[in-house]
């Protein structure tokens, strides 16, 4: 099962993952984010929809997310663009959008303020 872990981390700890994977640790596919605030801004309640219908799907046309999320294109193409702007969605070769992953992990702690 391919899983990605989406995550809040600071420039110093996305940096020692890079350092880590040059040095050849393995640490598994992750996404960060700057802030929780920007995690909740992109990954909205229909955008999780999203990703939960493209999991394990491989490469599929818009059309494809939209039918599988049952929600209408035009919606679907907005929530595709924010997605891909943020690197959680791939853009493939043939122009096909993809979420490669089976499963996401969300790793972040909530601190007072």
């Amino acid at each position: 099962m391919k899983i990605v872990t989406l995550s809040v981390a600071g420039q110093q700890a996305v940096k020692q993952r890079a350092l880590d994977a040059f040095s050849g640790k393995r640490r598994g596919a992750h996404i960060s984010f700057a802030s929780a605030d920007l995690l909740w801004k992109v990954l909205t309640a229909k955008r999780w929809e999203l990703l939960k219908a493209m999991a394990g799907g491989g490469a599929m046309t818009l059309r494809e997310a939209a039918r599988r999320a049952e929600r209408d294109v035009k919606a679907v193409h907005g929530d595709v663009h924010a997605l891909l702007a943020a690197g959680v969605l791939r853009k493939t070769a043939e122009g096909k959008i993809e979420f490669p992953f089976d499963a996401v992990h969300v790793d972040f702690v909530l601190k007072a303020a």
